[in-house]
């Protein structure tokens, strides 16, 4: 079958879900032909992608952020019409009672810009800013506890245009290397990313997958409470990040949070139970061999950013305390300071607590391998624990493993290693001390941690999964509809024979005529 893999990056192998996730799906589903639609983040627009055979899949790019792309506004009734569609749209993000109107306008942007290509310089006249203005100013809109002020309308529709070129991206139809010719989408990462697809399946029935490791609209909040834009801009960008993930839950046809820990955060967020199943993220550091000899002295290795949420504070302290009843110990910390500043007064705390030498900040190691063969034990004490990536590395080290009980810790690390509450130097203190004192049991768990991670995180499970789940979505998703597409008409499973596939036996007319003129908005307000 064909598959469109849409990912946000600024290369085809680099995107939200990791370092070569997407290499290593199209690699281990090579019975399947995939094709990469990428918002880039400084690439430039190719109007035709080129591929080698057999080698790479085919790469659409689409610059998402900075200038936006050169083009013509629409013209006068184009312009009412999209005025009207952005009107909707823009009281949908800030007027509470009008949330359902959110997909109303996005999918009326898109046929237009699908129609005319001008909903980028329809964003950034004037005509859309006042339209926003006038929307955002009107009584019982959720600004934030503040008047935007004229700045603040200039920056917000700055991005709302940069968030919304996905709409206008040359990608639909039922060309060749278009979203209409293929049998599903796979979203890898969320956000944005999720638009073409949606525009997909309201425009050509394609169904689509959605693959998260780590919520994206978790991280757009965490990411905006440090933004330089002031708290209405704020407000908006994330109403809008907010119902653009609620509608991709409600039509996304399969859910693949990473972990459990993100599952539960997906169904909070609005997700069907029903079409949620967790494919942990897969790792080629599964071949990795285990870690050589412990080190001469008993040493602790703590690994993350050099940042509050981290918590080497609590590391420190709780050194302090394994100092006290085994002066020989050792902690090195890897990694590198993630708050200016932060080193400093992690190393003032060390001099505090009078740990000396015994402490070593040694900043970003070689590789992770080598930062857990370093120690005898490894530790994490961070107040939240979002991916299970780092944690899983470790456990693929064979070294017996400590970490704060938060997050995706419990999910990962299970019964092969301690878990003890975040916040609290003496658990960890104990933890630890047990660990170091008990060669035997640092061995035993090591290894089950070792195994635990082979298991769930390596390539092949991820690439089984995903074999079964376009099989199934495929044989039950009709790619067209039995009769002309109105309500009521039977489905028919495998719709698309093998003889669609031949050159010139495809519909070149039928299936598409109607999506080529734009419907009136008030048609298409009927159809969503």
């Amino acid at each position: 079958m064909r598959i469109a893999l849409i990912t946000e990056g600024a290369h085809p192998y680099a995107q939200r879900a990791g370092e070569g996730w997407c290499r290593r799906l199209v690699e281990g589903l090579s019975e399947h032909e995939f094709q990469v639609h990428l918002l880039a983040t400084d690439a430039q627009p190719e109007p035709e992608a080129e591929r080698t055979p057999g080698r790479s899949p085919a790469v659409h790019e689409l610059p998402m952020w900075g200038r936006r792309p050169a083009g013509r506004g629409p013209s006068a009734p184009a312009r009412r019409r999209y005025g009207r569609a952005y009107r909707a749209f823009v009281r949908a993000l800030v007027l509470p009672g009008e949330r359902g109107s959110f997909a109303t306008g996005l999918y009326q942007l898109a046929a237009l810009a699908r129609q005319d290509g001008a909903l980028p310089a329809f964003l950034a006249s004037g005509h859309a800013r006042r339209i926003l203005e006038r929307e955002w100013r009107a009584p019982g809109a959720d600004t934030a506890a503040g008047q935007p002020l004229v700045r603040d309308v200039l920056v917000a529709g700055d991005l709302l245009e940069q968030c919304l070129r996905p709409l206008a991206a040359p990608w639909y139809g039922i060309e060749e290397g278009r979203l209409g010719a293929v049998d599903l989408c796979h979203v890898v990462g969320g956000g944005p990313a999720a638009l073409p697809a949606l525009v997909a399946k309201h425009l050509h029935g394609v169904p689509f997958v959605v693959t998260e490791h780590g919520l994206h609209l978790r991280e757009q909040y965490r990411s905006y409470r440090t933004a330089p834009y002031r708290w209405p801009v704020r407000a908006l960008l994330l109403a809008f990040f907010r119902l653009l993930t609620e509608e991709t839950y409600r039509q996304a046809a399969v859910l693949t949070p990473g972990s459990s820990y993100d599952q539960r955060w997906q169904q909070r967020c609005g997700a069907d139970p029903a079409r949620t199943r967790v494919v942990h993220e897969g790792t080629e550091a599964v071949g990795r061999k285990p870690a050589g000899p412990e080190p001469e002295l008993p040493t602790l290795v703590w690994a993350g950013a050099l940042e509050p949420g981290r918590d080497p504070e609590l590391m420190l302290h709780a050194f302090a305390r394994i100092r006290a009843e085994a002066p020989e110990a050792r902690l090195r910390m890897y990694g590198e300071e993630g708050v200016p500043g932060y080193l400093a007064h992690c190393r003032a705390i060390a001099e505090r607590l009078g740990l000396g030498t015994a402490v070593s900040f040694d900043g970003r190691p070689a590789s992770t391998a080598a930062a857990w063969e370093a120690g005898s034990v490894l530790v994490f004490s961070a107040l939240t624990q979002r991916s299970p990536r780092l944690l899983a590395d470790a456990m693929l080290s064979g070294r017996a493993v400590v970490t704060t009980e938060v997050g995706v810790a419990r999910e990962v690390v299970g019964p092969t290693g301690l878990l003890v509450p975040p916040r609290s130097p003496q658990p960890l203190a104990g933890a630890c001390l047990a660990l170091l004192r008990d060669e035997e049991r640092r061995a035993r768990l090591g290894l089950a941690g070792r195994l635990r991670a082979q298991e769930r995180f390596a390539v092949e499970p991820v690439v089984t999964a995903f074999r079964e789940i376009y099989l199934e979505l495929v044989s039950h998703w009709p790619a067209f509809p039995a009769g002309d597409g109105s309500e009521g008409d039977p489905v028919r499973p495998f719709a698309r024979p093998a003889e669609y596939w031949i050159a010139g036996a495809r519909p070149t007319a039928a299936p598409d005529a109607a999506s080529d003129a734009a419907p009136e908005p008030g048609a298409l307000a009927e159809a969503v």
